[in-house]
């Protein structure tokens, strides 16, 4: 039961910014379950590969914010990265590359979050930034989706995390894909079997527990299904700026993790 709690809530930030729920997965294997470090991203890694968030993805298609190619493009870039970031992660120390990613995602939360727009007096120009929704994906190269994708399965393979938070900062951030489009994609991404070969790593290495991956899913698939639902009534400029919220916290884990862990 313990493992779907935690699932549900790794699933809440999935279905409501398009990450895999890894980086609360992770930490919480570790901390709370007494984890191994690289069994607990294996773990996650397999719980993530697992079929979850269906519900979510329904809800994103029926809205109208799915874009099936791109995501599969996505997908098929994690597919290949994955297994070069799980490599690495068996092979290496990197706690340098963590407080580096560490210090990439405070940079990505900051621009996202923009603290100096809270207290701003001039909503209105802020919210009418949520009025173009649609992104013309015909202006982007094809293969550009596919290289975000090999980016971030390396980081996914690395860390456990799935890649998400890769995928959605670069779509919103790079390519300006509006905020909810960019969370349907991501999370449609990392919904097909993409970090396979990073599992497949981690299983032959003994460092996955199956059933706790099983019930996690499961509880991803539960969460998933109410965020994504309040994440197609949230304007793109308040998911953004909670997702920005996110990624710096994210951060500062990544950046202190060796230190309180």
């Amino acid at each position: 039961m313990s493992f779907i709690i935690l699932g549900i809530f790794a699933g809440l930030l999935a279905g409501m910014f398009g990450i895999g729920g890894g980086i609360v997965i992770v930490p919480a294997l570790i901390l709370i379950f007494n984890f191994a470090a690289q069994q607990a991203s294996g773990t996650s890694l397999a719980a993530l590969l697992l079929p979850a968030g269906s519900i979510a993805l329904l809800q994103y298609k029926k809205a109208g914010l799915l874009n099936i190619k791109v995501s599969a493009l996505i997908a098929l870039g994690i597919f290949i990265g994955s297994a070069s970031g799980a490599a690495i992660a068996l092979n290496i120390n990197a706690v340098l590359l963590k407080q580096l990613y560490g210090a990439f995602l405070l940079w990505v939360g900051w621009r996202f979050a923009k603290p100096r727009e809270w207290f701003s007096k001039d909503k209105k120009k802020i919210l009418n930034n949520d009025k173009n929704e649609d992104y013309d994906f015909s202006k982007t190269k094809l293969y550009i989706f596919f290289l975000i994708g090999i980016f971030a399965g390396v980081f996914a393979g690395l860390f456990g995390i799935g890649g998400g938070i890769i995928i959605t900062a670069i779509l919103i951030g790079i390519l300006k894909i509006p905020a909810k489009q960019a969370t349907a994609i991501s999370l449609a991404a990392l919904f097909l079997p993409s970090g396979l070969p990073g599992v497949i790593q981690y299983y032959n290495a003994d460092l996955i527990n199956i059933w706790t991956a099983v019930f996690i899913a499961i509880g991803i698939e539960l969460g998933s299904a109410i965020s994504a639902r309040a994440a197609i009534k949230t304007t793109s400029s308040q998911i953004k700026k909670l997702y920005g919220c996110l990624v710096f916290i994210i951060g500062i884990y990544f950046i202190l993790q060796n230190v309180i862990f």
